[in-house]
């Protein structure tokens, strides 16, 4: 719970100030609202008070500049938490009051979260991973509400029945990328595990898996591709079969995909990496920590957020945006999970980053 600050003794300003790195004087300045602070200066001791759990004065609680809701598909999958963080704080930066939709089964669709937003007054909205990204939804739904004057941002799935600002990962490239690390590493027989065909994202995927397989290299490869529930277990299921194709590189289209992929090698006596080298896609702070430590490619979740709510807002502000989509690159982060072949010897490394 946090405490008032009229109630706290005077020596808890040293508190403040020593997390703050300021004088105990520009605190006070701060609290009592004086002038004469930097701008800068005053956020750090803003924060100080919240990260010490002080309660902020009123005089001191900036007003909403406005509501802008953001749409997400459900809190099980790490990286919409991830990306709801980042845009969350980038609104609460520039004034703005987010307010969270969440779908999840059985629960409200994301027409009904719509509503539900726009009947709240909210000044723009940011959907993540939405309908826009499923071909066979109705894109009409989108037209109707820019016809109710309310403007939006789509992130992850490409629309062009759509006219709206889109901010993308590189999907075709990052699955090129999880390959070309696999034939690497000596694979010559990959699987793609990804979710249902009629979504961008996986398409795109499935596109750059087939593309990179037949690029000339050292290594001839081929593979198989199996579509499922974006699930650890839709991975299991999928992985299975991929390995029963005699595949000893999986691709997954989700971390949590891969994780089912890891649970089903084992299941089958399989070890990871030694037999079986698995590769997911998003990457979470816990991927670090699973047994083995994930490999992944990396969804650029900061620079994304923070580009679909300045987009969202010069929408707001009424400015020309083209209505287009901006991508983002991904990156390769080499774990534990992925290793050379068995039977084989790479050939050759591909530049990776680890962490």
């Amino acid at each position: 719970m946090t405490a008032p600050l009229s109630a706290l003794p005077a020596t808890r300003l040293a508190d403040i100030a020593g997390q703050a790195k300021v004088s105990e004087a520009t605190v006070s300045r701060v609290l009592n609202g004086k002038a004469g602070v930097a701008d800068s200066t005053r956020q750090r001791v803003l924060a100080a008070l919240d990260l010490l759990g002080y309660e902020r004065p009123v005089r001191l609680r900036p007003r909403s500049a406005g509501l802008v809701g953001l749409v997400i598909p459900e809190l099980t999958n790490p990286i919409f938490p991830a990306f709801a963080q980042v845009i969350e704080q980038s609104l609460t930066g520039y004034g703005y009051t987010p307010v969270l939709g969440t779908q999840m089964p059985g629960g409200a669709t994301e027409d009904e979260l719509v509503d539900q937003l726009v009947g709240r007054g909210v000044t723009g909205i940011i959907f993540l991973s939405g309908l826009h990204a499923d071909l066979t939804a109705d894109p009409g739904r989108y037209a109707r509400l820019a016809a109710r004057g309310v403007p939006y941002v789509l992130v992850n799935g490409f629309n062009e029945r759509v006219s709206a600002p889109f901010v993308s990962p590189d999907d075709h490239a990052a699955a090129r990328i999880a390959v070309r690390h696999l034939r690497a590493l000596g694979h010559r027989r990959i699987g793609l595990a990804v979710g249902p065909d009629r979504f961008v994202p996986v398409r795109r995927k499935a596109q750059g898996f087939a593309e990179e397989l037949e690029a000339e290299g050292p290594l001839p490869a081929s593979g198989c591709v199996r579509h499922t529930l974006f699930t650890v277990e839709g991975g299991h299921a999928a992985a299975g079969a991929l390995l029963e194709e005699g595949c000893t590189g999986l691709v997954c289209g989700s971390d949590l995909m891969a994780l089912g992929a890891v649970r089903a090698a084992r299941q089958r006596g399989l070890d990871v990496p030694r037999d079986v080298s698995v590769v997911g896609y998003d990457d979470s702070e816990l991927n670090a920590f699973t047994d083995p430590p994930l490999t992944t490619v990396r969804q650029p979740v900061r620079a994304m957020a923070n580009a679909a709510v300045h987009t969202l807002l010069e929408e707001i502000r009424e400015n020309p945006v083209p209505h287009t989509e901006f991508v983002f690159q991904p990156e390769l982060v080499v774990r534990g999970s992925t290793g050379q072949a068995p039977g084989g010897g790479p050939a050759g490394r591909a530049p990776v980053s680890e962490r």
